[in-house]
């Protein structure tokens, strides 16, 4: 009989299957939420989750290509310019396969990723702490307030997914597959220069670490460890050189078409208003919450938020999280706090620091099963609800 400490284990699809299967069943959840909610409003969640907002640019970009912008009444510019190009090229691509619209195809692209996403988020948290806190970190992550968006045509989703997957590429010294799905990363989203960071973090780290002949940081499980160190130069030289390839291809690009150089993606960006001031705007914006009674509860709800989020990371670094993961959500988090507009979109934009959940998925891993099962129900239920009421309403700008 084989003995069970030798047993090989088991392929990464089935350890995952407990924590796809919850994740699948809270965003049904938040879906049949959404439905009742907007029928009861007259509305239809298929257009609110495939056709507004940024699902509309991104739909825009698909059919006709950029150039579209809109001019308004106080001399702004937007130029859908401030849209990275892959979740349209996908659009694009599902759309001439199937029968499907633009905006429909994103749909399904978004709920692919999703998965995607929450696979890879498992992927990273087994590998550093175990199945159970995977699962955990997997429902963490669905059950987020503004949640809903992951199962949006937006890019979150896309976005985490190609994150989540190369940072576990890099935890398990897959350079040169980490630095390729960076580079996709970096045709999403502007954050994309978070996964570009934590490669090159990671990547020169280790090269350092061997030429001081030092030892690894002591990693929660010590199979990461080998792998960081295992690779040779050229692995880690090439997957450091794909890394920021998408990002700044895309932003050359629209330099050379605005014809303004490496500043013309800053000009597209100015056009929305949109810039980082190191978040002095965002603390007038808090400040402004306390010129009322009712307004100030909200203002001290952001000041909570705030804390929470900077107190999250701070355990994330005193319990030792791997250096890529450290440094992946800290941009992550300070692009999100520090962007001088549109601060209603901040939650989203936080969507992607999965890292910040582990030590909640840790806590949460160690308390009995029946406990856990009724906190993760309990906050899924409220957060349908809210999706469903944020979507109905203001949503994500």
């Amino acid at each position: 009989m084989t003995d069970p400490a030798t047993r090989p284990a088991p392929p990464l699809l089935r350890r995952a299957a407990p924590a796809l299967l919850g994740y699948a069943a809270v965003r049904a959840l938040g879906l049949v939420a959404l439905a009742l909610w907007s029928a009861a409003r007259d509305k239809s969640a298929l257009t609110l989750l495939s056709a507004r907002w940024d699902s509309l640019w991104y739909t825009r970009v698909a059919e006709l290509g950029y150039g579209y912008e809109v001019r308004l009444p106080n001399g702004d510019v937007h130029s859908n310019l401030a849209f990275f190009p892959l979740l349209p090229w996908l659009e694009r691509a599902v759309s001439a396969v199937t029968p499907l619209s633009y905006a429909h195809a994103g749909l399904v692209v978004g709920t692919l990723a999703s998965l995607a996403a929450a696979w890879g988020i498992f992927a990273v948290t087994d590998h550093l702490y175990g199945g159970r806190v995977g699962v955990c970190a997997v429902l963490l992550w669905a059950v987020l307030p503004v949640g809903i968006v992951q199962s949006m045509a937006y890019t979150e989703s896309l976005f985490t997914a190609l994150a989540a997957w190369s940072l576990y590429a890099v935890l398990t010294g897959r350079w040169v597959t980490a630095g390729a799905l960076a580079a996709l990363a970096g045709l999403t989203r502007p954050v994309g220069l978070a996964v570009v960071a934590a490669v090159w973090a990671a990547a020169i780290a280790s090269y350092l670490r061997e030429r001081r002949h030092e030892p690894a940081p002591p990693f929660v499980r010590n199979r990461s460890v080998e792998a960081l160190n295992s690779a040779s130069l050229w692995p880690r030289a090439l997957g450091m050189l794909l890394a920021p390839l998408g990002a700044a291809g895309y932003v050359l690009w629209v330099g050379h078409r605005t014809a303004r150089g490496p500043l013309g993606y800053l000009d597209v960006q100015a056009g929305w208003r949109n810039g980082f001031d190191g978040g002095l705007a965002f603390a007038r914006f808090v400040a402004d919450k306390f010129t009322s009674f009712p307004s100030a509860l909200a203002g001290v709800g952001l000041i909570i938020g705030v804390a929470l989020i900077i107190w999250l990371y701070t355990v994330c670094v005193r319990q030792g999280q791997p250096l890529p993961l450290l440094v992946y959500a800290g941009v992550v988090t300070a692009l999100a706090l520090c962007a001088s507009s549109y601060f209603g979109s901040k939650p989203r934009l936080l969507m992607p620091a999965f890292p910040l959940l582990l030590p909640l998925a840790r806590t949460l891993a160690g308390a009995r099963t029946p406990g856990s099962a009724t906190i993760v129900g309990a906050v899924g239920v409220a957060s349908a609800i809210y999706g469903a009421f944020w979507l109905n309403g203001s949503g994500p700008p």
